[in-house]
């Protein structure tokens, strides 16, 4: 499995720092993945819906460690790419 396309949207916020949208084998997308920043410390959070209890749960994720250590790692480089690109003189 391989996740062959990442788009991101940055945000200007404080702790939200980007949504991603991931394409898998170029047959499955999962839209809503949230960049957060905590702590100076950045994690994907997986798109979640709210119960009627108040808690929220994950409406996508990875199963495995190793698929969410990828996934994370694949997700942030394009959102460091993106930081780069917008801070570039020029870019805007």
């Amino acid at each position: 499995m391989e996740i062959t396309e990442v788009t991101v949207s940055l945000m200007d916020d404080e702790k939200l720092k980007a949504f991603a949208n991931i394409v898998i084998d170029d047959l499955f997308v999962v839209r809503g993945l949230k960049i957060i920043e905590h702590i100076g410390r950045y994690f994907i959070a997986m798109p979640s819906r709210k119960q009627r209890d108040g808690s929220f749960r994950d409406i996508a994720h990875p199963i495995t460690s190793e698929f969410r250590t990828r996934l994370e790692k694949v997700v942030l480089d394009k959102y460091w790419e993106e930081v780069g690109r917008n801070s570039t003189p020029g870019s805007n």
